[in-house]
């Protein structure tokens, strides 16, 4: 694993990501079984799911994210997008 990758997994997960994935994309997860090594494609979301992801998270927080955070795709993880979202802090 590269040291990104442990960075990515080793990540707290923003709440906001957290908030859009139980809340807006209907996933079935308590905030504690989440985790940076969890995948998108573990949690049965798609490429179309994760561009849902970003819209909502620019409509519900007012933010933009960066461009890195269009380059998500389902074998991404959430400690990946998790440091798109602290960029925007």
């Amino acid at each position: 694993m590269t040291q990104a990758a442990e960075g990515a997994a080793e990540t707290v997960l923003p709440e906001e990501l957290v908030a859009l994935l139980t809340g807006h994309l209907g996933v079935k997860a308590e905030a504690g079984e989440l985790s940076g090594r969890t995948t998108f494609e573990s949690l049965g979301l798609d490429s179309l799911s994760l561009m849902e992801l970003v819209v909502a998270a620019e409509e519900e927080y007012g933010i933009v994210l960066p461009e890195n955070a269009l380059d998500l795709r389902p074998s991404s993880t959430l400690g990946e997008a998790g440091q798109a979202f602290e960029h925007v802090r």
